[in-house]
């Protein structure tokens, strides 16, 4: 099912591409935050609730971000997915019982009055099943994540698991989601 996320993919073609250098600063020590997620896709046999703790060790630079857009304008997606790869480790996304996710791309925004906008990107797993199989799945294999946060840290957001990352021909980045809808996250806080 082709499902576009426009207002999610202009906004994070916004922090992509145009968050300020000053935003991207190096950080005195990890942030991590906490939400509470909840997956009522297509994809899930049921509704589902989880908390999900994400964890930001460091913020993805200018020269990181444009080596990944130019890949992506050059040679497409496969190659994209491949360079985000090799990028070095920023952070980590981890829900009860399971391993740590590592994010290999973090980028924030300022927001009016204070707030922030992060997005975070990785590869998503893909189960050996799936790796032999290659059902339809195979071709979304980014995980990204949106979080809308106040001055205080707190706010909310999106995931989306499975994903297509695709440009269109005005140079704004497209995602196509293989489920109907993204995870919402609620609740999203800082853990001190």
């Amino acid at each position: 099912m082709r499902i576009a996320l426009a207002a999610w993919a202009a906004a994070a073609a916004l922090v992509i591409t145009a968050a300020a250098p000053a935003a991207q600063s190096n950080m005195a020590k990890p942030e991590r935050y906490t939400a509470f997620a909840v997956d009522i896709s297509n994809t899930a046999p049921r509704a589902t609730t989880t908390t999900v703790d994400i964890t930001i060790n460091r913020w993805s630079t200018d020269t990181e971000r444009d080596q990944l857009l130019s890949v992506l304008h050059n040679k497409g997606q496969d190659a994209l997915l491949s360079a985000l790869q090799k990028l070095p480790v920023v952070g980590g996304v981890r829900t009860p019982g399971s391993l740590n996710y590592d994010l290999h791309f973090a980028r924030q925004r300022t927001e009016a009055e204070g707030g922030r906008m992060l997005f975070l990107m990785t590869d998503r797993y893909i189960t050996s099943w799936e790796a032999m199989n290659r059902p339809r799945t195979i071709d979304y294999p980014f995980t990204l994540i949106q979080l809308q946060l106040d001055r205080e840290g707190k706010g909310v957001g999106k995931a989306s698991i499975a994903t297509k990352i695709t440009e269109a021909v005005d140079g704004t980045i497209e995602l196509e989601n293989f489920s109907n809808q993204p995870v919402v996250l609620n609740d999203v806080h800082p853990v001190k």
